[in-house]
């Protein structure tokens, strides 16, 4: 009952916000104003603007949704509170993707960068997993080095392309920062279906990661196939986290700062966790590209901006309380 009256809340606290995120913009309007638009009575130009905010919440509710998800599977497979999506290269792998398409192939910024940043996450993971697995057994521990050594060789290359390529630097400087602005329904449209799959494997596997949190000879005597459910949860958070990097770009602490709120609030039923992620995701983030269209008008600040202020006091709690387990 006291889980149902949470997300419950979560759900009102959501609407709200996104109710929000549709009335609020870099030029203030009156909310009666936006009552007319949304009722066929309004402004012709303020219904253009009001039109392009309803994308842009939805589009940052459902990064926001995968971006805590993935987190969350990530800090479960690993057992590390202060792992999120960028661990396994998704972040790197998407910009060298998008340099490398910027630099030789002339792609401009738009919906394109979609379908070069999402195979670019999903390659560079592959081999962080390939390179992990090779390097010994079922620990995670090689995983978790390899992905430091491919995102760290991937970095060193975006540095290279965008020093010299001056073109690359253009259109990279503005979508590794993170933002929402100027995304449509056409983003959403081609990033759903990826996010759909991992959402998909997220419900599949949660019960088994479960049992694996108890430790691998409890999960294995219990049945759990331990290696299959630790794949099938990598898979479905690089899948999250790709798509949601492709839609909006390199959003940091999002998927690191809710996983902590979450297990505050549910224990460690990943059952429970998954939906309490997304909602608590798709809230931190609408939130925060309010804050980042409000808080320095007449201009907007990045949302990535934003949920780097607003995640780093997250981060160094987590640090603490890690360095106080051990």
């Amino acid at each position: 009952m006291r889980r149902g009256a949470l997300l419950l809340g979560l759900v009102v606290v959501l609407a709200c916000t996104a109710a929000l995120s549709v009335v609020l913009g870099v030029r203030a309007n009156e909310v009666s104003d936006v009552w007319d638009v949304l009722t066929g009575r309004g402004d012709e130009y303020l219904g253009r603007i009001v039109g392009a905010r309803v994308p842009r919440t939805v589009v940052g509710a459902v990064v926001g949704a995968a971006l805590a998800t993935a987190g969350l599977l990530i800090q479960a497979v690993t057992r590390n509170p202060l792992a999120e999506p960028g661990l396994l290269g998704v972040s790197m792998g998407a910009s060298a993707a998008i340099v490398t398409a910027t630099a030789f192939l002339g792609l401009g910024t738009g919906t394109a960068m979609v379908w070069v940043a999402i195979p670019g996450a999903l390659l560079a993971v592959a081999v962080v997993y390939a390179l992990g697995r090779r390097a010994g057994g079922e620990s995670v521990v090689p995983l978790i080095l390899a992905g430091a050594v491919v995102s760290a060789v991937l970095g060193a290359y975006v540095q290279a392309m965008i020093l010299t390529r001056p073109d690359a630097f253009d259109s990279y400087r503005f979508w590794v920062v993170g933002s929402l602005a100027g995304v449509r329904w056409e983003t959403l449209a081609m990033v759903a279906p990826v996010m759909l799959v991992g959402l998909l494997l997220t419900v599949l596997v949660a019960p088994g990661l479960n049992t694996v949190q108890l430790g691998d000879a409890v999960a294995t005597s219990l049945g759990v196939r331990v290696a299959w459910v630790r794949l099938g949860a990598l898979a479905a958070a690089t899948l999250l986290a790709a798509a949601a990097t492709a839609a909006a770009g390199p959003i940091v602490f999002v998927g690191l700062a809710v996983p902590h709120v979450v297990r505050a609030l549910v224990a460690s039923d990943l059952r429970w966790q998954v939906p309490v992620a997304l909602l608590l995701g798709a809230t931190l983030l609408v939130g925060s590209d309010v804050l980042a269209r409000v808080v320095a008008r007449p201009t907007e600040l990045m949302v990535g901006v934003v949920t780097a202020f607003l995640g780093a006091p997250f981060l160094l709690a987590a640090v603490r309380r890690t360095r106080v387990a051990a």
